[in-house]
């Protein structure tokens, strides 16, 4: 992982400033989160967490997460924000994910960028690796943290609270 500086760190901050406004279309009463995939500085995949399809009523936003059978897996009712910009990326442009960088971020009430944690999503991280996604970017506190892909699965499946 690495921490970016400079220009880059600029050219990433509009990439999660992005990010945020897609963020600000969730539907999850949880969170609020978005996700976008870059390739060339050009954006390539979008998307934000919200139940599946049309089905706004299949929601478990309300259901404490300590409530889930231990078997389940991912304790939300939505699809993540990673998943629909790769699936996105999938639809619009399919021989562009090889190698490109996907951005993620959460925002508050006023769609204000909220820091991330480590990584912990395992299900995006086999999901990013398997679309070939070389990078995956975080806004942690002390800065935006770019992961190699494989390194970001890694820690995932490390975490642990």
């Amino acid at each position: 992982m690495k921490y970016l500086k400079g220009a880059e760190e600029r050219r990433a901050s509009a990439y999660m400033e992005q990010a945020a406004l897609i963020a600000s279309a969730a539907t999850c009463t949880r969170a609020r989160c978005g996700s976008i995939i870059v390739k060339n500085n050009h954006v390539i995949g979008a998307g934000f967490n919200s139940p599946p399809g049309e089905f706004e009523s299949h929601r478990y936003c309300d259901k404490e997460k300590q409530t889930y059978e231990e078997k389940i897996t991912d304790k939300t009712c939505c699809i993540h924000a990673e998943q629909r910009a790769i699936m996105d990326a999938l639809h619009t442009n399919p021989n562009e994910l090889t190698g490109a960088r996907i951005y993620f971020t959460r925002v508050d009430a006023h769609g204000h960028i909220l820091k991330s944690g480590k990584p912990y999503c395992t299900i995006c991280s086999k999901m990013s690796l398997d679309v070939g996604l070389a990078e995956f970017v975080l806004w942690h506190e002390n800065g935006i943290c770019v992961y190699d892909t494989q390194e970001y699965d890694q820690l995932s499946h490390e975490f642990s609270k």
